[in-house]
């Protein structure tokens, strides 16, 4: 498992409701790109900000039901990708024992930030996402040469699963990135 951190959130420019959440390995340049909706794109950079809302939305009101019951979140674990689909692990302790949970990736990537605890990636899944990047730590939008680069490799990925639907769509964004 290697450590990862929220990079950016940009918009996946096929649909309206399609965002890239980039997350990247400190000191390798490694960034993973992460097929995210809108409300999913929201909650993280609400968590990432410290942004308090009004009202508890319910990433803050999990985090509260936590604190609440004495329970820690030691960590999120993003165990392996099938099908363009990323499959995440909470691991959460009451002081005696440790559960591991299921969870969205999203879903864990918010609990971790407003929790403060590490986001662990798989070496297999960083071997079949990751992309080589040139900028690390860049937090504010990436270049276009960089989401290029992520998008065709995801392409890549999708033809090798033979998921040519998927594969359509990244095309698209490709075509549309390089006008």
């Amino acid at each position: 498992m290697k450590r990862v951190y929220p990079l950016t959130i940009q918009s996946g420019m096929s649909q309206s409701d399609s965002y890239i959440l980039m997350l990247g390995e400190a000191g390798t340049g490694v960034q993973i790109p992460i097929f995210i909706g809108g409300h999913e794109a929201q909650s993280i950079l609400l968590a990432q900000e410290g942004v308090d809302t009004r009202r508890p939305l319910t990433h803050r009101l999990m985090s509260n039901l936590m604190d609440e019951y004495a329970l820690t979140l030691q960590q999120v674990t993003i165990d392996r990708v099938s099908e363009g689909i990323f499959y995440a692990t909470l691991h959460v302790s009451d002081g005696f024992n440790t559960k591991q949970l299921d969870s969205r990736t999203s879903d864990a990537i918010v609990l971790a930030l407003l929790k403060g605890c590490p986001i662990m990636v798989a070496e297999q899944v960083i071997e079949e996402t990751g992309v080589k990047s040139s900028e690390f730590g860049v937090r504010s939008s990436e270049t276009a040469a960089q989401t290029l680069e992520a998008l065709e490799a995801e392409l890549r990925r999708c033809e090798e699963r033979e998921d040519y639907e998927r594969a359509a769509e990244i095309q698209r964004q490709i075509e549309k990135l390089k006008k």
